[in-house]
């Protein structure tokens, strides 16, 4: 008990069950993932409601809840003219505001892995612009959670902790940045953010009192970027001047790095390397990192569970996100790389690409 009071100081909750009891400390377990040791590196050699595609839409993109797939039908290229009173799908290519030189575009992947039988990772994305003198700026909403429980527990966790904080954050500020009301005051995303994290915490504790889910969140603005997370998935920023890691890992393994226990290279290998100390619906009260970044042009930002930076180190992920064509392109080899290196665990990634 000595130990672990220096380790995380007094009044701080102690590190977690393995996440396989799906309980934290002071409260409820927390699930314990299977070890991912490093597998050699290989040679490096993509909206509509789709899950892992990214498909153009003209105005609005839109994918709620990975985890539950909707086909979206090709529109009809045979007829040039439509007939009278009936709106015209556009083709693909007449599809120009998702246009990156304009606005950012993201991909979108998640997968079970190549060991697990079920995903508990969801993701949620959506993205707004609207072109106008009316000076709205693009608005975009990215989320990743990484479940975690017995049985179904950790997948009914992490899609109720997205659909909560996606409801939570386009009514109390999305609404305001479209609203045709004069003088509508527009509240702050970072508090937005935080508020949206703690219902989510509330609300998953109140309804699945066994499970838990981490979340990583990115809400965009204009040209800056808002963070928000509870866990160990993670968000990266990709410029210009490198890898940026933006998230801190709430693990016991990143608490003995920092206390100079253990080296980075010792983490993979140790014990109790899957053991988190803080994630949504694990505690009656919870405390959320933020983070904000202004964003350069041409930049991205990286969303991801532990299913992916556990199995593809960093620079490889840099590799293959610059020398890939398009934020899906990148998504689906990111992803079927991990699957490659081992795939212990399900593996979710969003990509956002910044104009420029």
């Amino acid at each position: 008990m000595g130990f672990f009071r220096r380790l995380f100081g007094a009044g701080q909750p102690l590190p977690g069950k393995d996440k396989t009891d799906a309980k934290s400390v002071d409260a409820k377990p927390v699930e314990s993932k299977p070890a991912n040791a490093p597998h050699p590196e290989p040679q490096v050699s993509a909206p509509g409601a789709v899950v892992n595609t990214a498909a153009p839409e003209p105005i609005i993109q839109d994918l709620v809840n990975a985890e539950t797939p909707i086909a979206v039908p090709r529109p009809p290229t045979t007829d040039v003219l439509a007939p009278l009173g009936v709106t015209r799908r556009l083709d693909e290519e007449e599809i120009t505001s998702s246009s990156p030189n304009k606005h950012l575009v993201f991909g979108i992947n998640s997968d079970v892995g190549a060991v697990r039988t079920n995903n508990q990772d969801s993701l949620y994305a959506f993205f707004s612009t609207q072109v106008s003198t009316a000076g709205t700026p693009d608005f975009g909403l990215f989320v990743v959670a990484d479940g975690m429980g017995g049985h179904l527990e950790g997948e009914r966790a992490s899609a109720l902790a997205t659909k909560v904080i996606a409801e939570y954050i386009l009514k109390e500020f999305y609404l305001s940045l479209v609203s045709v009301k004069e003088g509508v005051e527009r509240p702050i995303i970072g508090d937005v953010l935080v508020g949206a994290l703690q219902k989510a915490n509330d609300i998953v504790s109140d309804e699945i009192p066994d499970g838990g889910t981490t979340v990583t969140a990115a809400a965009i603005v204009g040209e800056w970027a808002y963070f928000a997370h509870v866990g160990d998935s993670r968000a990266y920023l990709l410029s210009r001047d490198g890898l940026d890691q933006i998230t801190r890992d709430h693990s016991l393994v990143q608490r003995l790095i920092e206390l100079d226990h253990i080296t980075p290279e010792e983490a993979p290998f140790h014990p109790q390397r899957n053991v988190l100390y803080r994630a949504i619906g694990q505690n009656d009260q919870i405390e959320i990192d933020t983070a904000t970044r202004r964003l350069p042009a041409g930049s991205r930002i990286l969303l991801c569970s532990d299913g992916l930076w556990n199995q593809v180190p960093e620079d490889l992920l840099v590799t293959v996100v610059k020398n890939t064509a398009t934020p899906q392109d990148a998504c689906d080899k990111l992803v079927a790389m991990a699957n490659e290196r081992g795939g212990n665990d399900n593996v979710t990634v969003i990509l956002v690409q910044l104009p420029g």
